[in-house]
Parts: structure tokens; sequence; C-alpha cells
């Protein structure tokens, strides 16, 4: 029972939206070929086979992750409520109990930004003591991992099983890729059963009237189940059409009231003082689009290995590099610092600005409240 708790919880969590997975049994009786849809939907959206070749990979270098680039979710969260288990809203948790969890966690990231900064300053002292040793004149120093064998040659041996391993994966992987089409073209032919077996159960009354096109005896089974599928297609794309043609109208409705509304402010207020906030406001916007467009080659993503570079070795490293063919694209920490310090402002200016809107939100619904005595913090 916790664990089909425990995977509808996460499927929800990632955004699949099927009904049909989340109204299934919890004794797990039931719903084979749910799972197998879902795990479809895992495999095709979040690229499991990818992500657990990296999570497994041998490393022998010092790496740490780099992140330069916005904060890209991996599908969208919105309208995720509408399909939220039924277990996940019956007990109420105290808001105490919130503000406990919120402290512990706070403590427990100041935590781990200690041990991390130990760990920088002892992965600081083996590349500094080891520098020169290395065979690779571009590094020039030895890992943790490369150290730990010259100090203890016998760990060779689980070295070797884990590099073993991996490529056990790595070969399972290649396999896969050569048959992942026989796999979705049987996953097309589950999707169809599916359908059809969905349109068998449902009522006479409930069918759709006869449409122009040909019928299914008189054209092959995959040339009917295509025009179903046109005919879904085009359902939703009218109903997308509806949906943002009342979206719009009801955005431009707010947008002509917002600007009413702040007309009669700025006719209250001095309009100097409101013009040069604006403009403020538009130039801090203007250095974050034209830093953001003018470092979108620079951006990195992902496990970078750490070398260290003193004034000599960079000057060695240099030359080296001039002399070799193919340099490798290497990135300094200077310039992630400057980039995590640009996007760290840009993050301050935008909850400043949500600060302030929930603030003005508090004080209008604060208004309506008669004998009630509001102190903010």
């Amino acid at each position: 029972d916790a664990q089909v708790r425990c995977v509808k919880s996460a499927l929800w969590y990632y955004g699949y939206g099927r009904p049909e997975l989340y109204g299934l049994p919890c004794d797990g009786s039931a719903g084979s070929r749910e799972l197998l849809l879902a795990f479809s939907w895992l495999l095709h959206t979040l690229h499991l086979p990818e992500q657990l070749l990296a999570r497994d990979r041998v490393r022998t270098g010092d790496e740490t992750s780099v992140c330069t680039c916005e904060d890209d979710l991996p599908c969208s969260r919105e309208g995720r409520t509408e399909m939220v288990p039924e277990y996940s809203l019956e007990d109420q948790v105290d808001v105490r109990y919130l503000q406990w969890l919120s402290g512990r966690l706070r403590f427990q990231w100041q935590s781990l930004h200690a041990l991390h900064q130990e760990q920088c300053k002892l992965l600081h002292k083996i590349h500094l003591f080891t520098s020169g040793c290395h065979m690779d004149k571009m590094l020039g120093h030895f890992s943790v991992t490369e150290t730990d064998l010259v100090r203890r040659p016998e760990n060779y041996k689980q070295l070797l099983e884990l590099l073993e391993s991996e490529t056990v994966q790595l070969e399972a992987f290649l396999e896969w890729k050569q048959l992942e089409q026989i796999y979705w073209q049987w996953m097309e032919a589950v999707l169809d059963d599916m359908s059809e077996e969905g349109s068998l159960h449902e009522p006479q009354d409930a069918r759709p009237k006869e449409s122009p096109l040909p019928k299914a005896g008189s054209c092959p089974h995959w040339a009917g189940s295509l025009l179903g599928k046109i005919d879904r297609l085009s359902t939703d794309l009218t109903t997308v059409r509806d949906q943002l043609r009342e979206l719009v109208t009801h955005r431009r409705s707010l947008w002509s009231e917002k600007v009413k509304t702040r007309e009669e402010e700025l006719e209250k207020e001095n309009f100097c003082a409101a013009a040069t906030k604006i403009q403020e406001a538009v130039e801090l916007k203007l250095l974050d689009v034209t830093h953001r467009c003018a470092a979108t080659e620079k951006r990195v993503h992902g496990s970078c290995r750490l070398v260290f570079r003193s004034k000599d070795s960079a000057g060695k490293a240099a030359l080296s590099s001039n002399v070799s063919a193919e340099p490798v694209p290497t990135i300094s920490a200077t310039e992630v610092i400057r980039e995590l310090q640009v996007r760290k402002a840009s993050l301050e200016r935008e909850l400043k600005r949500l600060q302030e809107e929930c603030r003005q939100r508090m004080d209008g619904i604060a208004q309506g409240l008669h004998g009630v005595i509001c102190i903010s913090p």
C-alpha cells in the first residue's frame, strides 16, 4: 500500500496526467498495463537510461556541478492540483509544524554549506601538494581517487570492479538503443488496443455522429486509427483555440483595468518621482536582458572537473594548449562567480517585487476586515 502511494505521488509530481492510474486500487491487485504506460512515459520524458548512466558513472576526477543558466523545470507544474491523489488532502498539517520543518531545513542547509567549504579546503590541499605529479600536463595534479590509489594500491581492485560494472551498463544501453524503436512500436500497439477497448465500453448515446471521412472497414487498420487520431487532434485544437481566445480577452480586460488604476495613481502622486522609479526599473531589466543575451554561448550546465591553476601552471597550460590541436574547453571560477552574482541580484529584485505585491494584497484584505487590527512585521 505504501509503495503504491509512493508511485502515485512520484508520477503526479512529474506531471503524469492519466486519471486511470490514480484510480487504481492501493493493494496493487490491478493496473499492470497502466504501470507500463506510466513507465514508458517516464522513459520518454525524463530520459531514464541517460540519468542512470550519469548517476552510476565512475568519477576518477574531482568534479563539481556548475549551472550558469536559467532554472528550467523538467515539466510544467500548472494544473497539477486537479489530479492530486485523494490521500494527500486527508490529513491537515499544523502551521507550527511547517515552521519547525523550515527551521530544520535551514539548519541542515547551513551544515551542508559548512561541510562543502571544508571539502573545498581539503581538495585545495590535495591539488596543491600533488601539483606536477600527474602525467597529463593539462591537469598537473592528482585527484582524491588517484591520491587514494597511490597511498593504498590494494584498492585498485574495487575501482576495477566499478569500471567493469559501468562497462556492463554501457553495453546494455547500446543494446537498448538498438531495440528502442521496436519497443516504441509495441507501445503504439498497446495504446491502439486501449483506445479500441475504451470505445467499445462507451454507451451508444455517447458515440459521436458519423463523419464524412471513410469508414474503418473501407481502409486498413492503421489508416482507421490514424483518422481517429486526426479527429481527436482537431477537437483538441478547437478547444485550445477557444480557451486561448477567452484567455486573451480576460488578459486584455485586466490590463486595461491596471492601466486605468495606474493612471489614477500617477495623477495623485508626483509624476517625476514615478517616472524616475520606472526608468530605474527598466534599466535594471535591460541589464538583465543584455547580460542573458550576451552570455548565452558561455552558459554551462552539468558536471565539470576541478583543476587547480596557479599563475605558473596557468602559463604552462596556455603554452601546451597552443601546441595541442584541440584545446579542452574550460571555465574559470571567476566567470562562474560573476554569473551567479548577476543571477542572485536578479532573483533578489524579483523577490522584492513579489514581497511588495503580497504586502499590497494583504493591505487590501486587511482593510475589508472590521474589528481586526493587523500589525505588520
